[in-house]
């Protein structure tokens, strides 16, 4: 890795977290609850709350970090995701990451590996800009 380019703590990554986490709340809560509309007027299929928080989550991170290498909590806190190579990372790469994350053990890889596991697997850091 580059001098300049230094990877992010601990605290940073929890930041994040938290921020891009409360984002996808949100729009998760809000697209839960105009189909439970369309559910009780229209009878559309009911879907747990699950399926459109991860769903979502899914989506937020391919979109923002596959076009920005960032996300908002990313860009409140000044750091962006880089390849071995220090460039963007491919999208197949941000696709296994966001994929990964879904997982519910990517958390407690970093004991062992030093870093999530959705990093590891997509060859992948989280730095300062």
């Amino acid at each position: 890795m580059n001098k300049n380019m230094r990877k992010v703590g601990d605290g940073t990554r929890a930041l994040n977290f938290f921020i891009d986490t409360v984002i996808i709340f949100i729009l998760a809560y809000a697209g839960y609850k105009v189909w439970d509309w369309y559910v009780i007027y229209w009878h559309y299929p009911y879907y747990k709350f699950g399926w459109f928080f991860f769903g979502i989550l899914f989506i937020y991170y391919c979109f923002f970090e596959g076009l920005f290498s960032r996300t908002p909590g990313k860009w409140f806190t000044f750091s962006k995701v880089i390849n071995a190579q220090q460039r963007k990372p491919s999208f197949p790469q941000i696709i296994l990451r966001s994929l990964v994350r879904i997982t519910i053990i990517d958390m407690f890889f970093i004991p062992f590996l030093g870093k999530p596991l959705h990093d590891y697997l997509s060859k992948t850091d989280v730095v300062e800009i």
